[in-house]
C-alpha cells in the first residue's frame, strides 16, 4: 500500500480500491447498455479515446521496466489496449447505426423481447420429432468441441473467461519474470561459494562440493521451471474454456429435469444463496484460476524435479544400471501387490460365485458358492490384507493430494468427499450460480411466459381499443376459433390416439366402444407409417378428401 493503515482496517482500504476501479470502468457499460444510443455511443466514443490517448502516453513516456526490458510496460498491457481498440470500434459501429436509423435508411430495432431466438429454436426442436438417424460429427465435435445452435452463453460467462485469459497472460509473465531474477540470484551465490572454495587450499573442500551442486540445481531448477510453465499455462487455459463447456452441460441437463449429477442436499438451494452467487461467481472463477496457476504450477515443478533427480541425472551420470535396479525393485513390489489384489478377485470369481442363471448374462449374480472355502480364503488373506492396507492408505492420501490439487481452479468440480460438498464454498457458488440461471433462462420456461405475455397485451389492446373495428388487426371469430380449436384437436389426436377413449365421460354401449378402439388403432397405425401428420393432412385436402373430426 502506498501508505500505512492499521491492520484492521486493510479490508476497507481493499474495498475502496475495488470501488474506484469499478467506478473507472462503469461508463463503459452505461454507454453500452443505454437506451439513447446515440448519446451513448457519442459518449462512450470521447470517454474510450480519453482511455486510449492515456495508455498510449503512459507506455511511450514509460516503456522499460527492470524486469522486461525496454518494452516491459507494452508487453504487459497489449491485451487491455487491444480491448479498448475494440470496445472503440463498437462505439463507432452504434454511432452509424444510429444515425442509419435516424436517416430512415435502416428500420429501427423493436424493443427486447423476452425469449430470444436460440431459445424458440430450442423449444422448437424439442416439438419436432427426434430423426431415427443422427448426423455424422467431424473429429473435432467429438473430441473437442460440439457447437450447440441451440444455446447461448451469457455475457458473464464471455467476459469471466476473457478475464481469465487476460489474468493468466499477466501472471504468467510475472511469474516468469520473478522465476527468472530468482534463479539469477542463486547463480551469484554460486559463483560466492566458487570463490569461497577457491581462496581455501584444501582441493576437496566443503565449499567446492557445494557450488558444484548449487549450479547443478540451478540448472535443473531454471528448465524445470520454464517447461512447467508452459504446463501450468496450458492447463490453466485448458480449464478456463473447459469450465464453459460443463456450464453448457450442467445447464442443459438442468432444462431436461435431470439432477443425478449434483449431490442431493443441493438438490434445492436457497433462492436468497443462488442469487448472491451470481455475484460472487466472476471474482471467484477469476481468483480462483489464478491461484490455481500458482499451485498446479508448483506442484508440477515438484514432480520435475524429482523426476530429473530420480531418473535423468543418474543415467547421465552412467549409473543406469543402479538406476534401473532401484526402480526394478519398486516396479516388482508394486507389481506383486496389484498382482495380489488381482488374483483375489480372479479366485472369487472362479470358486466362490455360483454359476450364471442365463449363458448370455455378463457376469455371475452375486451370490456366494463354497460359503467355507470362502472363509479360508477371507481367514488366510486378512492378515495380508491389513499390510497391504497400510501402504494403500498412504497411497489413497497422496492420490487425494494430488487430484485436489490439480482440481483446485476448477469451481465445477468439489474437491471434497461425499458428504462434505457444503465445505467447498467454489463449488456451492458454482450451484447456486447454474440454479440461477436454470430458473431465469429455462427456454420452455420463458416460452411459456413469452407466449402468455403477448396473449395478455393482445387481449388488453383489443379490450382497451373502442375503434377496434377501424383498425387493420382483426380478432378471430367464433367461427374462425372452432374451426382452429378442431384442427388442433385433431392434431393432438392424430399424434397420441391412446387419449380418444378418454374424453367422452359418458358412457358408451360395447358396439361403440369397439368401434372407438379399431379408429383409435387404425389412427396409431397411421401416426406410426406417416413422418408428418399435417403433411397428409394436406395431401388429403389438395385431393379432395375430408379429414375426420371428433366432438
Amino acid at each position: 500500500m502506498p501508505f500505512g493503515v492499521p491492520q484492521w482496517a486493510q479490508a476497507i482500504v481493499y474495498l475502496v480500491g475495488a470501488l474506484e476501479v469499478g467506478v473507472a470502468y462503469y461508463p463503459f457499460f452505461a454507454c453500452l447498455s443505454t437506451p439513447h444510443r446515440m448519446w451513448g455511443g457519442v459518449l462512450g466514443l470521447l470517454y474510450t479515446v480519453t482511455w486510449v490517448i492515456v495508455t498510449a502516453v503512459d507506455i511511450a513516456t514509460c516503456p522499460g521496466g527492470m524486469v522486461l526490458g525496454p518494452w516491459q510496460k507494452l508487453i504487459f498491457q497489449w491485451p487491455s489496449v487491444l480491448c479498448l481498440l475494440f470496445l472503440l470500434g463498437r462505439y463507432v459501429y452504434i454511432i452509424l447505426k444510429s444515425v442509419r436509423v435516424h436517416l430512415k435508411l435502416l428500420a429501427e430495432e423493436e424493443e427486447q423481447h423476452l425469449m430470444q431466438s436460440h431459445q424458440a429454436r430450442y423449444v422448437q426442436s424439442l416439438l419436432r420429432r427426434p430423426s431415427e438417424r443422427s448426423a455424422e460429427k467431424s473429429w473435432f465435435q467429438r473430441k473437442i468441441y460440439d457447437w450447440d445452435p441451440y444455446f447461448k452463453f451469457p455475457n458473464r460467462m464471455i467476459g469471466t473467461s476473457i478475464i481469465c485469459l487476460i489474468g493468466l497472460y499477466t501472471v504468467t509473465l510475472a511469474d516468469y519474470s520473478l522465476s527468472d531474477y530468482t534463479f539469477d540470484q542463486i547463480d551469484a551465490l554460486k559463483d560466492s561459494v566458487a570463490e569461497l572454495a577457491a581462496s581455501c587450499n584444501q582441493t576437496n573442500n566443503l565449499f567446492f562440493v557445494l557450488a558444484t551442486q548449487i549450479e547443478k540445481f540451478s540448472y535443473v531448477a531454471r528448465k524445470s521451471w520454464l517447461a512447467t510453465t508452459i504446463c501450468a499455462s496450458f492447463t490453466s487455459v485448458s480449464y478456463t474454456v473447459h469450465v464453459l463447456v460443463c456450464y453448457r452441460k450442467h445447464l442443459r441437463r438442468l432444462w431436461a429435469g435431470q439432477k443425478g449429477f449434483l449431490p442431493e442436499k443441493f438438490h434445492n438451494p436457497s433462492s436468497a444463496v443462488s442469487v448472491a452467487a451470481i455475484a460472487r461467481y466472476s471474482g471467484w472463477q477469476i481468483a480462483f484460476t489464478l491461484w490455481g496457476y500458482f499451485i498446479v504450477h508448483f506442484v508440477q515443478f515438484l514432480f520435475a524435479i524429482l523426476f530429473v533427480y530420480g531418473v535423468v541425472i543418474p543415467i547421465q551420470e552412467g549409473r543406469f544400471l543402479e538406476w534401473l535396479t532401484n526402480f526394478g525393485f519398486i516396479f516388482l513390489t508394486i507389481a506383486i501387490v496389484i498382482g495380489l489384489v488381482i488374483l483375489q478377485i480372479v479366485m472369487v470369481q472362479v470358486f466362490f460365485l455360483q454359476a450364471k442363471i442365463d449363458p448370455e448374462d455378463k457376469e455371475k449374480p452375486l451370490a456366494l458358492n463354497n460359503r467355507k472355502a470362502f472363509h479360508n480364503f477371507n481367514y488366510f488373506f486378512f492378515f495380508y490384507n491389513v499390510i497391504m492396507g497400510l501402504s494403500n492408505c498412504v497411497i489413497r492420501l497422496l492420490m487425494s493430494c494430488v487430484v485436489g490439487t490439480w482440481l483446485v481452479p476448477r469451481i465445477d468440480r468439489t474437491i471434497m468427499q461425499r458428504g462434505y460438498e457444503s465445505m467447498d464454498p467454489g463449488y456451492s457458488t458454482w450451484i447456486g450460480m447454474i440454479f440461477a440461471d436454470h430458473y431465469h433462462s429455462n427456454p420452455v420456461l420463458v416460452c411459456f411466459c413469452h407466449v402468455l405475455l403477448i396473449r395478455t397485451v393482445e387481449k388488453q389492446r383489443q379490450n382497451n381499443s373502442a375503434y377496434s373495428q377501424f383498425q387493420n388487426t382483426t380478432s378471430e371469430s367464433g367461427t374462425g376459433g372452432r374451426v382452429k380449436g378442431r384442427w388442433l384437436l385433431f392434431y393432438t389426436l392424430l399424434r397420441n390416439p391412446q387419449i380418444i377413449l378418454l374424453r367422452k365421460n359418458r358412457s358408451m354401449s360395447l358396439q361403440e366402444n369397439h368401434k372407438a378402439i379399431t379408429s383409435a388403432r387404425m389412427m396409431a397405425s397411421q401416426a406410426e407409417r406417416s413422418t408428418d401428420p399435417v403433411t397428409q393432412m394436406n395431401q388429403e385436402s389438395d385431393h379432395g378428401t375430408e379429414p375426420h373430426t371428433f366432438e
